[in-house]
């Protein structure tokens, strides 16, 4: 079976947590967790970085920052992980889901507009498959509304919006290193930092509440609890795991990039019968190389071909569920209709892509699907 997906070791993974015990600083904030913000904030010029646990936490660290409460609104796409709505939702807000384009699950910008109220505190942008979201057009609407905008960059490490590093562009953005995403490190994630009014603030929010962070750098002689916060930081374990996998971040994202290449070739002729759509990448915006996908043409479609390429010994997934039709928010929704994030939740069909994944698992599965299109299976 090609596997969906296969956690990629770069070489040093094992090497630098023998570093991290052997420096008797394993719990946060230690070496390695250092050389990972330098290493973001001097590669891709975020203005500070925090490592977390997850991208889950430093989205609720984001949603504490500034200042969620019961009430407030929170415009998300409907057309994306249940991490970017739970984290608004557990401080009390109303999230408030706008449509996906025609041609790409990102959210549509045009419809942003018309859903602010006098309540509205901030839109969460999410880069589906790190492709860049119209981010001048929202961060304009965000600044006529006086609004936070968070970059859900989950997926979009290594990826630009007009030569702009996606995560650099809102007030705050939120990385994951999730063993599915491209650099990784197990689970684990990044808050980033644009506004520097709350870089303080942050730091305690990650520390319990506390100011431990100033303690230890020697600002204060002792420390206490001063704000809200929870244990957000992770151990220096799992960042010198990352740290492994970023100095070869640019040899991980050429080969991704390639691979995602290979697929658009290889399955363009399917795709001018019109039985299958490919990614659309606007020029706005970079690729890097985070999944390759195609929509079919009907949720049973879809279904078909997922079998047939597992039967194939292929394994392919569909990706997220509609939140606003979700169990546990369908009765909280304004009832209206986000007819384009149904269809990519019906037809979108993500493909393997992997580092380790070769030329000729690629073709087969190009081949494969193909076949099924042309043997009438669908």
């Amino acid at each position: 079976m090609i596997p969906f997906n296969k956690p990629y070791l770069s070489g040093k993974e094992l090497q630098y947590i023998g570093e991290a015990v052997n420096s008797m600083k394993i719990s946060g904030d230690g070496i390695f967790t250092k050389k990972c913000h330098d290493f973001f904030e001097s590669n891709f010029g975020f203005k500070k970085c925090l490592l977390t646990t997850s991208c889950t936490d430093a989205l609720e660290m984001a949603a504490i920052l500034i200042d969620i409460q019961p009430g407030d609104e929170v415009i998300i796409p409907s057309f994306t992980f249940v991490s970017t709505a739970n984290a608004f939702a557990l401080r009390g807000a109303k999230i408030v889901f706008v449509d996906s384009m025609t041609n790409h699950p990102n959210m549509d910008v045009s419809k942003i507009e018309a859903l602010i109220t006098a309540k509205t505190k901030a839109i969460v942008p999410v880069h589906y498959a790190g492709v860049a979201c119209e981010m001048d057009e929202i961060m304009r609407i965000a600044s006529n509304h006086n609004l936070y905008v968070i970059e859900d960059a989950a997926q979009a490490i290594d990826s630009y919006y007009k030569g702009k590093p996606l995560g650099s562009i809102g007030h705050l953005s939120a990385f994951s290193f999730h063993e599915t995403k491209n650099i990784i490190s197990g689970e684990g994630g990044m808050l980033v930092i644009n506004d520097s009014k709350f870089n303080d603030r942050a730091e305690i929010i990650r520390e319990k509440g506390t100011n431990r962070s100033r303690f230890f750098r020697g600002e204060v002689d002792k420390y206490g609890w001063v704000d809200i916060g929870s244990s957000f930081l992770p151990s220096d374990i799992i960042a010198a795991f990352l740290y492994a996998q970023l100095e070869h971040i640019h040899q991980i994202q050429t080969r991704r990039k390639n691979l995602w290449n290979l697929y658009y070739s290889g399955l363009q002729k399917i795709a001018n019968t019109g039985k299958i759509h490919l990614p659309e990448i606007n020029s706005n915006a970079t690729n890097n190389g985070h999944m390759f996908y195609i929509l079919t043409e009907s949720f049973e479609q879809r279904t078909a071909l997922i079998n047939y390429l597992k039967d194939c010994k292929i394994y392919s997934v569909f990706h997220y569920l509609s939140l606003h039709v979700s169990p546990y928010f369908s009765d909280k929704h304004d009832g209206r209709e986000l007819n384009n994030t149904e269809q990519f939740e019906q037809r979108l069909l993500r493909l393997p892509m992997f580092y380790e994944l070769t030329e000729e698992q690629v073709m087969y599965t190009c081949e494969t699907i193909e076949k099924f299109y042309e043997s009438g299976s669908n």
